[in-house]
């Protein structure tokens, strides 16, 4: 396959795809380190080692979610670079407002689960791993909503 600057909008999503999928890594197991840590409360040793898993990870995951903005934003904008390498798909499409709006949801949720890591290394109990797990599902439900808007673009 000949590299050349007709494939712009094809290489820029397929970087949005592959770090969209490194930061939902990120986006689905900080939670987990999260109820880990809840079920491991009375071993300190044990806490410390998911507090600072989940610090590295969630320091991964903001670097992963910077690249997911800057391909996102080609993506949405990249027609004002350069029309004749973006196509136009994103105007007046409810479609993809709302996934927008949900994928601020996601990074909501992540930055609510970096937060408890820091306040549990601070000495805040967590909660506990019945309610974490229900808050692991979150995303999980957002993300199947955005699927289906990317793919089935239904509005």
């Amino acid at each position: 396959m000949e590299l050349y600057a007709g494939n712009t909008y094809l290489w820029t999503k397929l970087l949005h795809t592959l770090f969209v999928i490194a930061w939902m890594a990120t986006v689905f197991y900080l939670p987990r380190i999260l109820v880990n840590i809840a079920e491991a409360a009375s071993e300190p040793a044990v806490v410390a080692r998911l507090v600072l898993m989940g610090k590295r990870l969630y320091r991964f995951g903001h670097v992963m979610l910077g690249f997911v903005f800057l391909f996102g934003f080609l993506l949405w904008f990249g027609r004002v670079i350069d029309d004749s390498l973006w196509p136009h798909i994103t105007a007046a499409r409810g479609w993809m407002h709302l996934k927008f709006l949900l994928v601020l949801g996601i990074v909501a949720h992540f930055i609510v689960a970096g937060r408890m890591v820091k306040a549990i290394e601070k000495g805040a109990a967590p909660k506990s791993a019945t309610w974490l797990r229900w808050f692991n599902e979150i995303p999980v439900v957002l993300l199947l909503v955005i699927l289906v808007l990317v793919f089935i673009k239904p509005i």
